[in-house]
């Protein structure tokens, strides 16, 4: 079979629209798939990025948007060199991403815990807080037992530990 130069256009049409070597093979009519992949590398024409691979850079693109980071982390800029492809082009850019280093972690000095009232559990109302305080197979083992609203089963203290905001949650699922 002689390659042509209709055919070679033909093939090279073909291959940037996104087609198989398979594919181009029964078009072209009386040439093999191998014979189209030789061609295509003697051409030396641009690869095709494989299966899957374009999800991935597409989405360690740019992103403009900065989201707050949790207190402990510290938010770095780093450019990278990713491929990605564009038809049947795979086409060089450098992205930035946002990379985080973890920074020492240094507590709060201004945070009030509230004084237990170390309850039992027999001691227990439905005006307690009923959070618990240590291990229950030790000795030690005790409820706050401070006082707590009528909607909620903790004192504000516990209930602020206890149930947190549906972004927050979102936000520390995100990171980890």
């Amino acid at each position: 079979m002689n390659w042509t130069d209709e055919r070679v256009e033909k093939l090279k049409r073909l291959w940037s629209e996104g087609l198989s070597a398979s594919q181009i093979a029964a078009q072209l009519g009386g040439v093999s798939r191998n014979a189209v992949i030789g061609k295509v590398h003697r051409l030396s024409l641009p690869g095709r990025a494989k299966a899957g691979g374009t999800v991935a850079t597409n989405r360690a693109t740019k992103r403009t948007t900065s989201a707050p980071r949790a207190p402990n982390y510290a938010s770095r800029v780093t450019t990278r060199t990713v491929a990605r492809a564009v038809g049947a082009t795979m086409l060089k850019e450098e992205i930035e991403i946002d990379t985080a280093e973890e920074m020492e972690f240094i507590p709060a000095r201004n945070v009030v815990v509230p004084i237990s009232r170390r309850l039992s559990l027999t001691e227990l109302t439905e005006r307690t807080c009923k959070w618990p305080v240590g291990d229950p197979l030790k000795e030690g083992f005790h409820f706050c037992g401070c006082d707590s609203p009528d909607s909620s089963p903790y004192c504000n203290y516990h209930a602020r530990l206890a149930y947190q905001p549906v972004h927050d949650r979102r936000k520390a699922a995100a990171r980890a």
